[in-house]
């Protein structure tokens, strides 16, 4: 990989890695618009003043937009979604393999095994 790809990589999951990003574009992956309100709810456990920053930034980004109907994922934001749920099918064979792992440390071991 590039330098240049390197970079964008890195500007993009700093976008990413702040505080409910992620969050605002996985409640906005269905397609559906959303009010202010209702990402909030949708979002959850975020304060109006964070999420309105993280909707300035994610405009910023040309990731989301608004309509006259709500908030809404540009062409670029979903395709962004698409390629996270991705990350949602590795996340879900992970916590089960995490989940096996655990639980055979935590089983008896039997003698002579």
């Amino acid at each position: 990989m590039s330098a240049k790809d390197n970079a964008a990589v890195i500007q993009l999951f700093d976008l990413l890695e702040s505080r409910y990003a992620m969050r605002v574009i996985w409640a906005l992956s269905d397609g559906h618009p959303q009010t202010f309100r209702l990402l909030q709810d949708s979002v959850g456990g975020v304060t109006p003043n964070t999420l309105n920053t993280r909707i300035k930034e994610l405009r910023a980004a040309r990731l989301v937009d608004h309509s006259g109907h709500g908030y809404r994922l540009t062409p670029q934001g979903a395709e962004l979604a698409r390629r996270l749920s991705d990350v949602q099918q590795f996340a879900t064979k992970w916590s089960h393999q995490q989940a096996r792992v655990a639980a055979s440390a935590t089983s008896p071991h039997q003698p002579g095994a």
